[in-house]
C-alpha cells in the first residue's frame, strides 16, 4: 500500500493532469511543429512519419469510417516491390518508397493526389542489399519526410545508412553515407524514419556496432551534431515534442526512455524503460510521454517529462512494432495480440480492453475522436476515442496485409497494403474518399 504522500501525489495528478493534457490542442501543436515549414499545411499535407504533428493526429479531416473494394475507393495503383513504408502527402502529389529485391533497387515514387497515375519513379541506391532481413522487415521500411521543398529518405545498403535528398521533381540532389551498419547479432534489416526539425534532417542507426543520433544540415547535407547511442538492436523512430516548455526529441530502445536537445543532440533526461529492443514511435499528452516495448519483455509506461525521471506508472502490455495514440489524457494501446486497451494517461488505469484480432504492426491515426487502426490481416478498425466504453464504429477490409500506417489529407486516406494470391504478391496504393473532387 502506498504511504499518504505517494497517494496524495496521485490525487494531484489525477486532479491538475486534465488541465495541462489539453492546454496544446491538436491544431496549435501541428501549426507551431509546422511554422519552420512555410510551404507546407497542417490541414493539406501529411508530410512525414505520423503527419504533421508527429503523433498521428490528424487535422481538419473527414475521410470516409467505412470503406472496401466495392466503396469509398477514390483510385488503387499496383505499387511494384516490396516495402513497409507509409505514404506521405505534400500538395498535390502521394510519396512513397519501394524495394525490388530480385533487382536489389530502392526507389521513390510519386503518385498524383487525386488520379493515382504515377508521375514519376526515380531509383536512389542498387546492390548491396543485406544477405538477411526479418520476415516483417523489408529494404523500404523507413517513411519519406518532407519540408515541403525536398524529399528525404534512408535506405540500408552496402553495410551503411545512406540518406539522400531528392527534389520533389525526383531529381536526386544530394547523397550522404551517415554511418557504418552491418548488424551481427540480429540480422534484422534497418527501420527508422528520418525527422525533419527546423534546418536539420535527423536519422538514427541502432545495432550491435558504433550506434548514433545525428542530425545534417536539410539544405547542404553537412553534420550538424552526432550523437552516440547505446551499442544495441533497436527500431525505433526518433520524434520531436514540445514538452515542459521547450523541445525534446524522444527515443526509445537499449531499456531506458531518452529525451535529447534536438538543436544539439545534448541529452536531457534518461529513465530506465520499456525493454531492450522497440519499434513503436513514443506518444505524449501534456507533459508525459508513453512508450512501449518490445524484445525480450513487455512493457508500457508513463514518464513526467519535465526532467525529474519520474515513472507514473508501468504495466506488462506492449505495442512492440506499432505506435500508440493519445486523446484527451487518454492512452489508446492495440496490442502484438490483438487486444485494444484505453488507460488514463495520469494513473494507467484501465478504463476498458477488448479483444481484436492481431497481429498487429501499424500504427494508428486520430481524428477527430475516431481512431483508425489496421491488423497485419488488412482489417482497418475504426473506433471511438472514449473511456467511457468500447465503441467500434465500423470493420473494413482491404487485401490481407497491412504493415504500412495511414497518411491522412482532408477527405482522403491513403493506405498501403497488400493482397496475396495464388503465391503471387502485389502491393496497392489505395485513396479512400466518399465522392469524386
Amino acid at each position: 500500500m502506498p504511504t499518504p504522500p505517494v497517494r496524495l501525489r496521485s490525487v494531484l495528478a489525477m486532479l491538475l493532469f486534465p488541465l495541462c493534457a489539453w492546454c496544446d490542442p491538436p491544431a496549435a501543436a501541428q501549426e507551431s511543429v509546422l511554422n519552420a515549414f512555410p510551404r507546407l499545411s497542417a490541414e493539406g499535407d501529411w508530410p512525414w512519419w505520423r503527419g504533421p504533428s508527429r503523433d498521428g493526429h490528424a487535422l481538419a479531416a473527414n475521410p470516409p469510417l467505412t470503406f472496401g473494394e466495392k466503396g469509398n475507393v477514390r483510385w488503387k495503383i499496383p505499387v511494384p516491390g516490396r516495402g513497409h513504408s507509409s505514404p506521405i502527402v505534400v500538395g498535390e502529389r502521394v510519396y512513397l518508397t519501394t524495394a525490388d529485391e530480385s533487382r536489389q533497387l530502392q526507389k521513390v515514387m510519386a503518385f498524383d493526389r487525386q488520379t493515382g497515375a504515377m508521375v514519376w519513379e526515380t531509383v536512389v541506391s542498387e546492390g548491396g542489399f543485406p544477405a538477411n532481413n526479418h520476415p516483417k522487415n523489408t529494404e523500404a521500411s523507413p517513411t519519406l519526410a518532407s519540408d515541403g521543398e525536398k524529399l528525404f529518405v534512408t535506405f540500408f545498403h552496402h553495410e551503411r545508412i545512406q540518406l539522400s535528398f531528392l527534389g520533389l521533381d525526383g531529381m536526386i540532389l544530394l547523397q550522404k553515407d551517415l554511418m557504418r551498419f552491418h548488424p551481427q547479432k540480429y540480422e534484422y534489416g534497418y527501420a527508422p524514419s528520418p525527422i525533419v526539425y527546423g534546418p536539420s534532417v535527423i536519422v538514427i542507426g541502432e545495432y550491435d556496432g558504433e550506434s548514433f543520433l545525428m542530425a545534417v544540415d536539410r539544405q547542404s547535407g553537412e553534420l550538424r551534431w552526432k550523437t552516440p547511442r547505446p551499442v544495441n538492436v533497436s527500431f525505433s523512430s526518433p520524434v520531436v515534442a514540445r514538452l515542459a516548455g521547450k523541445d525534446q526529441l524522444l527515443i526509445s530502445g537499449a531499456n531506458r526512455v531518452s529525451a535529447y536537445d534536438p538543436a544539439t543532440g545534448k541529452m536531457l533526461w534518461e529513465v530506465p524503460g520499456t525493454t531492450n529492443a522497440t519499434c513503436g514511435t513514443l506518444v505524449w499528452d501534456g507533459d508525459l510521454v508513453f512508450a512501449s516495448g518490445g524484445y525480450p519483455k513487455a512493457e508500457t509506461l508513463a514518464v513526467k517529462a519535465d526532467g525529474t525521471g519520474q515513472v507514473l506508472w508501468r504495466n506488462n502490455q506492449k505495442c512492440y512494432e506499432q505506435s500508440m495514440v493519445t486523446h484527451r489524457g487518454y492512452l489508446y494501446a492495440l496490442t502484438d495480440k490483438g487486444i485494444l486497451f484505453c488507460w488514463r494517461g495520469v494513473d494507467g488505469r484501465e478504463m476498458w480492453q477488448e479483444r481484436l484480432r492481431g497481429p498487429v504492426s501499424a500504427s494508428p491515426v486520430l481524428i477527430e475522436d475516431r481512431i483508425y487502426w489496421a491488423n497485419e490481416l488488412g482489417t482497418f478498425y475504426v473506433f471511438r476515442a472514449t473511456p467511457e466504453r468500447f465503441e467500434l464504429i465500423a470493420e473494413n477490409q482491404l487485401g490481407d496485409e497491412a504493415f504500412a500506417s495511414p497518411a491522412v489529407a482532408g477527405q482522403q486516406l491513403f493506405l498501403r497494403v497488400a493482397a496475396n494470391r495464388d503465391e503471387l504478391r502485389q502491393e496497392y496504393l489505395y485513396c479512400i474518399a466518399a465522392s469524386a473532387p
